[in-house]
């Protein structure tokens, strides 16, 4: 049956996709729900061993309720404390953050309060899936590039329509942690040419012991030019909870505040109140499971090693980025064969920028290490007999 006129999408919405990595997932839940077992190495999580929320000592009227549109205030000064704790810079927990449905809306409304119709954003390869989107959705232009390229030739993509650099630190899907050098060379990019740096630390928490991660509010105490997004999310092993924050200047805080008032009126009540009266206990739970995912990573990454399948530099998070080696295959349709005909759910490289469709999203979160090992033979498997 024809379709009617009136559910006709917008120009706007008919370029963009869905999120890949959520399309994949979605197969699985679906694989699963009929009984088809599926190893998953997909999931953008860790799965924790956290207890079950227990509201018993929480006031039921406000916790059923709205919260203030800034984030429960408890919350806030929660998340400054830890941020001028772990990484120095102090923050205005009433004038410099939001709390907000998860970092993605954080993003997206950050780019929307700044970003002029045909207004462009850098972003490198591999980036986080949801940026291109987000830029697009804002009337913006994504300007992706490759990853064989270096951080300190970025300056070469600035032209007078760039407004915002954006990063993820540490990367999802590679785990790369940026150096202090690397971040340093984007905050002089943003102060000579009058741009925002927008940087994305949702895992933050995920980084080995010996690793130095250095967020970028340091290189920035004022917040002159940039924006930090981070998730309670990720870090607390509540992807589902949908808690996210930003750090920014007041001036762009006062305009994210409209749009948080608009779109999603305040973060969870309940969940939020949950997460301040817990935070401490939270946290010091799962940094030793983090610690354990991190380790699975690099134990995860030897077993690649092994089976010949190299892998883009990285040593931080879950996750590994895969290269599709002698494989005669686009990232999309491996991801298609491997889940259909083996049973092993990767995401496609191609979520990631074009230069990224010779590889794989390996994710390690979620699955024991045995299914990991025999996901990864897998892998090999499907690459050997796709052979070119």
């Amino acid at each position: 049956m024809r379709a009617p006129a009136a559910t006709r999408p917008s120009r706007l919405m008919s370029s963009i996709d869905q999120a890949i990595s959520i399309k994949y997932n979605n197969l699985v839940y679906e694989l699963k729900a009929t009984g088809h077992d599926i190893i998953t190495l997909s999931l953008g999580e860790a799965f924790f061993d956290i207890p079950a929320p227990d509201f018993s000592g929480f006031d039921v009227a406000e916790l059923h309720h709205y919260s203030h549109s800034r984030g429960v205030p408890e919350l806030r000064r929660r998340l400054a404390k830890y941020y001028e704790d772990r990484f120095g810079p102090s923050v205005d927990p009433d004038q410099e953050m939001i709390i907000t449905a998860g970092s993605k809306a954080a993003i997206y409304m950050t780019l929307l309060a700044v970003l002029e119709p045909g207004d462009e954003v850098i972003m490198t390869e591999p980036f986080w899936l949801s940026y291109p989107a987000h830029v697009r959705l804002c009337r913006g232009e994504p300007v992706m590039v490759a990853h064989q390229e270096s951080l300190f030739d970025l300056e070469r993509h600035i032209t007078a329509r760039t407004r915002v650099i954006i990063i993820n630190n540490p990367n999802n899907p590679t785990g790369k942690v940026y150096t202090a050098a690397e971040l340093d060379h984007l905050h002089a990019l943003a102060t000579r040419h009058g741009l925002l740096l927008l940087v994305d630390e949702a895992y933050n928490e995920f980084v080995a012991p010996g690793t130095a991660f250095v967020s970028a509010a340091v290189g920035d105490p004022e917040r002159l030019h940039t924006v930090t997004v981070n998730s309670m999310s990720k870090n607390f092993g509540i992807s589902g909870w949908r808690i996210g924050y930003l750090i920014a200047h007041r001036r762009i805080v006062d305009e994210v505040l409209k749009l948080n008032q608009h779109l999603v009126t305040c973060a969870p009540t309940i969940l939020a109140g949950y997460l301040a009266g817990h935070f401490d206990e939270l946290i010091s739970r799962t940094r030793p499971q983090i610690q354990q995912a991190v380790a699975m990573r690099a134990t995860a990454a030897g077993w690649l090693a092994d089976a010949g399948i190299d892998t883009l530099p990285g040593e931080a998070t879950f996750y590994l980025f895969g290269s599709l080696g002698e494989s005669s295959l686009n990232s999309d349709a491996f991801a298609t064969r491997l889940l259909r005909e083996r049973g092993v759910c990767v995401v496609p490289g191609i979520a990631y920028g074009e230069s990224c469709d010779r590889h794989i999203r390996i994710s390690v979160g979620t699955e024991s290490p045995e299914r990991t090992r025999r996901g990864i033979a897998a892998i090999r498997s499907l690459i050997d007999a796709t052979r070119t």
